[in-house]
């Protein structure tokens, strides 16, 4: 497994903290009414489904911030089968009852972006293609997201609109607009960024790549080419930047769209299609009065 960044601890307990008081802002009604206040919870957390963890970190943070403690038995971009205990939770009946639903949600969400980036990353081996994410992400949780992306074996595209440039065609009507040409807008638009600055330009046609690369850009995007127009446009690009498709990316389709010669495929599907991942967390109580 490649190495993992870890997550910001007081990003991932400002989300946690959050999630918590949206799911009992005036305490756990059936939890006071119900648990004696004695009672201790030991739980095992199962896989029902094969899968790839991510989101350990976030899972514990639930937990601990409702006063129970959870213990992990593999980590963020292990592979786990059906049927495996992935972790074990103790402590107050009434503090694990009061995590349960948050810890998994974010589980289930970020384990199921992984494991659908791992599917993809699997349809692509020997290809030496980079299988990457975007900025299709559910507002508040993109860093989290983004994370499942790389415990997948996926890459990380921009995390946001103030890390690389990213010329769309909506960018490029405006210059239009503006009676500019596309490579002198490109060019105008470089002179005001520092030299460090990545740019990647989208095109929709074969005919846009020329006037494109004479602006000396890092990436060009090809946005819903056929297979036989992205061999194409890979022949016409020959190595002058990186070449990335984009644009309906399916698992079925990916390996082919690989093997036309590009360097990267985005997919908006692992963060805004991915099915939650089945986790169960088996709850048993014992004492109190």
């Amino acid at each position: 497994m490649t190495w993992l960044p870890a997550l910001d601890p007081a990003h991932v307990s400002e989300l946690v903290r959050a999630a918590l008081a949206e799911d009992a802002p005036w305490g756990d009604l059936t939890g006071g009414a119900f648990v004696p206040p004695s009672a201790i919870a030991r739980a095992q957390l199962t896989a029902r489904i094969d899968g790839t963890l991510a989101g350990a970190d976030v899972a514990t943070e639930a937990f601990a911030q409702a006063g129970a403690t959870l213990t992990w038995h593999t980590h963020d971009g292990a592979r786990f089968r059906a049927g495996e205990v992935l972790a074990e939770t103790s402590g107050p009946a009434r503090a694990v009852l009061r995590a349960e639903r948050v810890a998994l949600n974010f589980l289930q969400r970020l384990c199921g972006t992984a494991t659908l980036t791992a599917a993809f990353v699997d349809a692509v081996a020997g290809t030496g293609v980079r299988i990457a994410d975007t900025r299709k992400t559910t507002p508040g949780l993109r860093a989290l997201e983004k994370h499942a992306v790389l415990a997948g074996g996926g890459s990380n595209h921009r995390f946001s609109l103030s890390d690389a440039v990213m010329v769309k065609d909506n960018h490029l009507a405006v210059a239009r607009e503006a009676g500019l040409g596309v490579t002198e807008a490109i060019r105008a638009a470089k002179q005001r960024l520092g030299h460090t600055v990545h740019v990647e330009v989208e095109v929709d046609r074969l005919e846009q790549i020329e006037p494109v690369l004479a602006a000396g850009v890092d990436t060009i995007m090809l946005d819903n080419f056929s297979l036989a127009d992205l061999r194409t446009g890979v022949e016409l690009v020959a190595g002058r930047a990186i070449v990335e498709a984009s644009g309906t990316v399916r698992l079925e389709t990916v390996r082919a769209i690989a093997g036309t010669g590009v360097d990267v495929i985005s997919v908006g599907a692992l963060t805004h299609s991915a099915p939650a991942l089945d986790l169960g967390l088996d709850v048993h109580v014992a004492g109190g009065v």
